[in-house]
C-alpha cells in the first residue's frame, strides 16, 4: 500500500510459529529489501496466578516474548552492523522493574528483554548500530483484553495513549538513548521500587494488580 508518499509492504507472519522470524527474515531479504529499524514490538501477557495458567499458552508467550525477539534481533542487526547503521526499538515494561505477581512469568520475561536490550547497546557501542529499550506502563492498548485482567483503579489513573508512547520511544532510538520509561509517574513508579527491599517491591505490584 502508498499512503502519503509512503510505501508500505505487508508480510502476514506469526511470529509465534517455529522458525517464524527466519522465514520473515528470508522473506525480506529474497525482496531486495533492507531494514534500518527493527521494531521488536510482538507479544502478549497473561494475568492470574502462576499455578493456574494455562501451560500451552504460557509457553507460547514466554518463546513470543523472549525467544522469538532474540531471534529477530540476532537476523536483523547482523546486517546492521555489516553496513554499520540501524537501529532496534525493544518494547518491555515496568514490570521489567519489579517483581510482578500476576504477570509473574510476563514481568519476568520483559526483565529479560530489558537487560538484554541495555547489553546489546552496549555491544554496539563501537559501531552505528543502537539497541533502545522502552519501557511502558499500562497503555491503551487491547493488552489488558487479552491478559484476561479489567482494569485497576492504578492502571486507569496510569494509562497512557499509543501514540504518545510510540512518539516517545521513536524519540528515544533516534537519539540512541539504551532505555526509556515513558511517563513522569511510570518513571517515579520504577524510581521508588528502588528504594524498597525486594520483598516490599513485590507486595506493592501485587497490590498494584490486583482488582478490588
Amino acid at each position: 500500500t502508498k499512503q502519503f508518499g509512503v510505501t508500505v509492504d505487508v508480510i502476514t507472519q506469526d511470529l509465534a510459529e517455529k522458525d517464524a522470524p527466519q522465514h520473515l527474515y528470508d522473506q525480506i531479504k529474497a525482496s531486495g529489501k533492507q531494514v534500518d529499524v527493527l521494531v521488536n514490538n510482538a507479544g502478549f501477557g497473561m494475568y492470574g496466578e502462576f499455578v493456574d495458567l494455562d501451560w500451552q499458552r504460557e509457553r507460547n508467550m514466554l518463546e513470543l516474548d523472549i525467544i522469538t525477539l532474540v531471534h529477530l534481533t540476532k537476523l536483523f542487526v547482523g546486517d546492521m552492523v555489516a553496513r554499520n547503521f540501524g537501529h532496534v526499538l525493544h518494547v518491555a515494561s515496568i514490570g521489567a522493574y519489579q517483581p510482578s505477581p500476576l504477570y509473574a512469568s510476563y514481568a519476568a520475561a520483559k526483565s529479560f528483554v530489558l537487560n538484554f536490550g541495555e547489553a546489546l547497546n552496549y555491544e554496539l557501542k563501537d559501531t552505528k548500530v543502537r539497541s533502545t529499550v522502552i519501557s511502558p506502563g499500562i497503555t491503551a492498548t487491547e493488552f489488558l483484553k487479552v491478559a484476561g485482567q479489567q482494569a485497576t483503579l492504578y492502571q486507569r489513573m496510569t494509562m497512557m495513549q499509543s501514540p504518545d508512547v510510540a512518539r516517545i520511544g521513536i524519540k528515544a532510538m533516534l537519539k540512541g538513548r539504551s532505555s526509556i520509561v515513558p511517563g513522569l509517574l511510570n518513571t517515579v513508579t520504577i524510581w521508588s521500587n528502588r528504594l524498597m527491599p525486594r520483598r516490599m517491591a513485590a507486595a506493592v505490584g501485587y497490590r498494584r494488580m490486583k482488582a478490588a
